[in-house]
């Protein structure tokens, strides 16, 4: 009996230890998303693309060997009345081939220089997604505790009516009390009831957001920390321009592609160029003629080689086309670079007005805070003593309750901005 207790609350505590969330810190999720995100893992995934493309472009400059056999039989019955009997004649080869390119007018370096870049993007395209996760992670990691500190507001609000409800019901019974203020208490309990229900389905939207970032939707976990943060003025624009310029990896990856597309017109505008090229094979060739009822077999070592000169000098203006279109991407990757670089400027502004904004909010909600405390303070004691009426407690408390609510969502705004300042400059978790 004993065993079978001691292996129940084994069991019990073995289930209750599985169920307990985990709880993670901001840099552990962000840790996570490092590893599990599945952008990021797309974005190396990729690099894998690129390094085939880049083998794949370098083997046109490399030889190219290539084993042929053949085994067949010929007949042709046109030469009957000629020579009053046909022949059939049997042939066997077996050749290994040669083709090396020695000259194409430029246009194997350009590929390989273009795969080259190739290779570079991918670098930039992992920056990119790893960067744009950190930040989307930390802004929802800030979302989710907003909804906690939220929801206990609300229950803290909540509990309060409760108290007040308790309290009128107590001078009702005393007598001291009308059916109005018990029934206005009553309400007031009531509608406090929704905002904890709202802020409860915030926390589990939020946290299914957080889960499905970090590529962890089968965990179970939950986040520690409190909303607290220090205002602090972002870098001056020019500064976090130049920075956001050079660092960002946008603009790093699309000036890359740049010179992609340079490359591609050189590999255009030589299609109709000449090129030369070393071919050759070498091999054993047998030749089997029968005729009437006799055999002749000859068989030996063949080889070729040989250098040949292809100039397609017109194609129908093919070549012409093709280098039009080519020059015609490349300016619009250029304008593309241009309107990135506005854009760049555009995301730096709003970020820093959104930061030096929640600043401001913050140190002029501090103080306001403490004062509607201690206005709800007075406004309580002054209604227990018969001194306040209802409805300038139910203002103190809404007044405070207000304060708190746009003080968080005014940190919360700051630590947002402060992330998305340093993702709009292009240095999000590569400060070290």
């Amino acid at each position: 009996m004993i065993r079978i207790c001691m292996t129940f609350f084994a069991v019990l505590l073995a289930t209750q230890a599985l169920a307990a969330p985990r709880l993670l810190t901001l840099d552990e999720a962000l840790a996570i998303a490092a590893d599990k995100n599945r952008d990021i893992l797309k974005a190396r995934e990729y690099a894998n693309y690129v390094q085939g493309r880049y083998v794949e472009e370098r083997s046109v400059a490399l030889p190219q060997l290539a084993l042929n056999g053949g085994f067949g039989y010929s007949k042709d019955d046109s030469t009957k009345a000629l020579y009053g009997n046909t022949s059939l004649q049997a042939s066997r080869t077996v050749d290994l081939s040669l083709s090396q390119p020695l000259y194409t007018w430029g246009k194997i370096g350009a590929a390989i220089r273009a795969a080259e870049v190739g290779l570079q993007t991918a670098d930039q395209q992992l920056r990119l997604y790893r960067q744009t996760a950190l930040r989307d992670v930390a802004i929802v990691f800030y979302d989710l505790l907003l909804a906690k500190e939220l929801q206990r507001l609300a229950q803290e609000n909540l509990a309060q009516k409760k108290r007040h409800q308790q309290e009128a019901h107590r001078k009702f019974e005393a007598g001291v009390a009308t059916d109005y203020d018990m029934l206005a208490a009553d309400v007031e309990v009531e509608n406090a009831r929704p905002e904890v229900i709202r802020t409860a389905n915030a926390i589990r939207t939020t946290t299914e957001k957080l889960r499905f970032l970090l590529g962890a939707e089968q965990e179970h976990f939950d986040v520690s920390g409190r909303i607290e943060v220090i205002p602090e003025e972002p870098p001056q624009f020019d500064a976090a321009l130049a920075v956001a310029l050079d660092k960002r990896p946008e603009l790093a990856d699309l000036r890359l592609r740049i010179g992609i597309y340079r490359e591609l017109v050189t590999i255009a505008a030589a299609d109709d160029k000449p090129r030369l090229d070393l071919k050759g094979a070498a091999g054993w060739h047998q030749l089997e003629l029968r005729n009437n009822g006799l055999t002749t077999r000859s068989d030996g070592p063949a080889w070729n080689l040989g250098v040949y000169l292809s100039f397609p000098f017109f194609d129908g203006l093919k070549s012409s086309g093709k280098t039009q279109q080519a020059r015609s991407d490349l300016r619009t990757k250029q304008i593309e670079e241009l309107k990135l670089k506005d854009s760049v400027s555009l995301e730096l502004r709003t970020a820093r007005y959104a930061q030096i904004e929640s600043a401001e909010i913050i140190r002029a909600l501090s103080g306001t805070v403490r004062q509607a405390q201690r206005l709800l303070h007075m406004s309580e004691k002054g209604f227990e003593y018969g001194v306040k009426t209802r409805l300038e407690v139910d203002d103190a408390q809404t007044s405070l309750l207000r304060a708190e609510s746009n003080l968080l969502r005014a940190m919360r705004d700051h630590l947002a901005a402060k992330v998305t300042m340093q993702w709009s400059m292009g240095v999000l978790g590569e400060e070290q």
